[in-house]
């Protein structure tokens, strides 16, 4: 591919991630992709063939970000919850991207590259509650899925209706309050104080 191609290639997924995090799978348009990526639309279904596979290609990058962005770190659980605090917060179109996969898409076809992020993770799970740093009370999938639920839970800054994004110290508390979650979740359990 040319390197007009490639930067082409690259506005429309740009574009795509913002409109599939607005609208959804079902809501987003092609015609609006292509405008606000100042592209062709028949160009999109030459690069990706379908609206789903476009989704699909938006999905993979995002997680291909957060991987590379956010490494899982098994032996530091809160430390790990609250830099995905920090990447949702600092990137919730893709918190809005996943949780409009998770609506329309629960069991997606195209997505490995999730899968292997995820495998790794579980196994690396598994590997700090056998070696006793985990609690291993909780079967590893439970315990991450609680974990990545915690670090989104407060990103978005709502709270029964109220969006608080701009103060300061309302975040820097709930991300207080998610490390601190995640560490007492996942403390192995250790000889009781005297």
């Amino acid at each position: 591919m040319t390197q007009k191609s490639e930067q082409t290639k690259a506005r429309i997924l740009r574009a795509a991630t913002e409109e599939f995090a607005r609208y959804g799978i079902a809501g987003a348009r092609v015609d609006r992709i292509a405008a606000a990526a100042e592209a062709n639309k028949n160009l999109i279904y030459m690069y990706f063939g379908s609206k789903d596979r476009l989704f699909d290609e938006v999905c993979e990058a995002a997680v291909e970000r957060l991987v590379s962005t956010v490494p899982f770190e098994a032996h530091d659980l809160p430390g790990y919850a609250g830099k995905l605090f920090d990447f949702y917060r600092a990137h919730p179109e893709l918190l809005r991207l996943a949780r409009w996969q998770a609506l329309e898409r629960p069991e997606p076809a195209g997505m490995p590259g999730g899968r292997a992020a995820t495998e790794i993770k579980l196994r690396e799970l598994a590997k700090a509650q056998a070696e006793g740093v985990v609690d291993a009370g909780m079967p590893p999938e439970s315990l991450l899925t609680l974990v990545l639920n915690l670090s989104a839970a407060w990103s978005d800054g709502s709270v029964e209706g109220r969006f608080d994004q701009e103060d300061p110290e309302l975040v820097s508390a709930r991300r207080h309050w998610v490390v601190v979650s995640v560490g007492r979740l996942t403390r192995p359990p250790g000889p009781q104080a005297g």
